[in-house]
């Protein structure tokens, strides 16, 4: 865990927490930007995300593995359950699940970094990353409750950094694009292909993540799914 991914974790939570607290019950009920999922849903699963951290981080300490979730069944159902809490619930259930956290990775012993656990992919990575999966958790997720967050608002080195990882993660499954990627506004470009495409950085994050394509200059291909 670096110092700015931890910033970026921390930013995260505050913003998203600001966010979830401002919606009332009936803003909750309203569809997110994700297909068949409430701003409820999305809530939910961010809080179970939380605590599926936390269990990484417990593996991490304790050399027991225990793994995100128990199944991607269970994971589901419990985001359906979570969602379906009155709204006074579902916001102390939200606040509890990220302090769990963060009191996770403030007590975590520093040798206990770097062992090893999987992602929700089932890659092995350091429980280092943690900070790092929970804060592309939170800004992202954080855009799709539309509730006052967009791409635009997402700092420019986190973006930059969450280009890499997900160029990384196309690339690990033979799905690179064929394209050149000029991020105008920080100076930062990716891969070699024929085609380019420009825009500012977060732009660059709204179509790899959500598909967005609006920001964008150049013939943009669809990209792969990202997670």
């Amino acid at each position: 865990m670096t110092e700015q991914q931890r910033r970026w974790w921390a930013d995260g939570e505050l913003v998203v927490a600001g966010l979830v607290d401002r919606l009332g019950d009936e803003a909750l009920a309203a569809d997110s930007a994700l297909p068949g999922w409430s701003r409820a849903h999305v809530v939910a699963h961010l809080a179970r995300n939380a605590d599926a951290l936390v269990n990484l981080l417990t593996w991490a300490r304790s050399g027991v593995e225990t793994p995100m979730y128990p199944s991607r069944a269970v994971r589901d159902a419990d985001i359906e359950t979570t969602a379906a809490l009155p709204g006074a619930q579902l916001r102390a259930d939200y606040v509890a699940a990220c302090d769990r956290l963060a009191s996770a990775v403030e007590g975590m012993p520093a040798d206990a970094w770097t062992a090893e656990v999987r992602n929700g992919q089932g890659v092995t990575v350091p429980a280092s990353l943690v900070p790092w999966m929970r804060a592309k958790e939170v800004w992202v997720h954080g855009t799709d409750l539309r509730a006052g967050l967009a791409f635009p608002d997402l700092p420019e080195d986190f973006s930059a950094a969450l280009v890499d990882d997900v160029l990384g993660l196309f690339g690990s499954r033979d799905q690179r694009l064929d394209v050149t990627i000029v991020a105008t506004d920080v100076g930062r470009s990716w891969g070699d292909g024929g085609t380019t495409v420009e825009g500012p950085v977060t732009a660059v994050v709204a179509w790899l993540t959500r598909s967005d394509r609006s920001g964008l200059s150049g013939e943009v291909p669809p990209p792969p799914a990202w997670l």
